[in-house]
């Protein structure tokens, strides 16, 4: 992947030996929301209220900027998480849309962080919006990992 791709800087996490431990949870979740965006493509989305200031703070949409929001996601592994979840709608769409294609079918996946999003406090204009994390997931990479899994690990 490209270096800019906010998962690329995650990715040399799933090499941590303590994460193969914790796999078995990641396979139990739920999506929250698989949406249809006007352009046809299905974008998913995950809520999460994930406490991201102190016990004592009161929050505010900066406990929730981007930088704040990128450290929770690689910190609770949810890249990961939203990947499995984007395989699960693609093997779905695959098998629910005749014309299915994963390039021109799937889209963003998406975290929203309630706590953070707030219409009172932006960041500015020029930057994404506090408490909400996306990634447009390589089709190719979707569809490999669902091959993977098709296949179990190679021995």
């Amino acid at each position: 992947m490209p270096a800019d791709d906010p998962i690329a800087r995650y990715a040399d996490r799933l090499g941590d030996p303590l994460l193969s431990g914790d796999l078995r949870g990641y396979l139990t979740g739920s999506l929250d929301l698989v949406f249809r965006l006007p352009d046809g493509r299905f974008a998913l989305a995950d809520y999460k209220t994930n406490r991201l200031g102190g016990i004592d703070e009161t929050l505010t949409a900066w406990h929730y900027r981007p930088a704040a929001v990128e450290a929770e996601m690689a910190a609770a592994h949810y890249p990961l998480q939203g990947l499995l979840y984007a395989v699960a709608l693609h093997r779905y769409l695959r098998w629910r849309l005749a014309d299915y294609d994963a390039g021109a079918h799937l889209g963003p996946i998406l975290y929203l962080f309630v706590r953070g999003m707030s219409a009172l406090e932006a960041p500015g204009a020029l930057g994404p919006p506090c408490g909400v994390w996306s990634w447009q997931p390589p089709a190719a990479l979707i569809e490999a990992l669902s091959d993977l899994f098709d296949r179990g690990a190679s021995t």
